[in-house]
């Protein structure tokens, strides 16, 4: 139901608040659903494991988190932008390296001068996904982490749910072949629909690029 409020976001009791372009809306809470696949076991771990880790570091250590987090703002699903806190800035950096295989950190990255990658999908035949990257081959010290919506309905413009499709690692070259990647996580997209696409650079120190986006049609 749409009503006129203050814009908000999340839930409480027995309802959730939200808003797309045509206002603020209100609907009934769902209850989600709890597959608890190997995937999300996964990623449960490493949080629990990084908020450890988080806690056996030094008072300064934390600090220094805390000073990258405040001058290194983010952009929620809400297009709003925010500030994370020192922990958060920790875990978020050092899931992004577990998903590109390298090395957990216990100091900030390192800024670097990295632009939001660019992308071009070839060809979704038949579930196919084949994606041009620039810059090519990925610079080095660095991955190249894609991330993919669920198959949506045509009409759809906005998406703010993306999971984690593939690292693309160091020296390799465009083009990326990512169908054998998404169909294990979203099965064989069905005719008609479509998947929002986007990606960033990180450093082997944590650093992350801006996003690049593209948008797959499946025919």
């Amino acid at each position: 139901m749409k009503f006129l409020d203050v814009p908000q976001s999340g839930s409480v009791a027995g309802e959730t608040h939200s808003r797309n372009r045509f206002g603020q809306y209100r609907r009934t809470r769902a209850t989600p659903v709890n597959p608890n696949s190997a995937r999300q076991v996964l990623a449960r771990g490493r949080l629990a494991d990084f908020s450890t880790a988080w806690r056996a570091l030094t008072g300064i250590q934390q600090g220094a988190w805390d000073t990258y987090a405040a001058a290194h703002t983010r952009v929620d699903s809400l297009g709003q932008t925010i500030v994370l806190t020192g922990h958060q800035m920790y875990v978020s950096v050092n899931l992004a390296l577990a998903n590109a295989s390298e090395a957990q950190v216990s100091v900030p990255p390192t800024d670097v001068e990295l632009a939001a990658p660019e992308l071009t999908v070839l060809d979704v035949a038949g579930g196919d996904f084949t994606i041009t990257f620039a810059p090519t081959p990925v610079p080095a010290a660095t991955n190249l982490i894609i991330e993919a919506s669920k198959p949506r309905s045509a009409g759809r413009r906005y998406e703010s749910d993306y999971r984690f499709i593939a690292a693309i690692g160091a020296a390799a070259a465009t083009p990326a072949d990512i169908e054998a990647a998404y169909q294990a996580k979203f099965g064989v997209p069905t005719a008609g629909t479509k998947t929002f696409i986007r990606a960033y650079l990180i450093t082997d120190t944590g650093y992350m690029s801006p996003y690049g986006y593209a948008v797959a049609v499946h025919i």
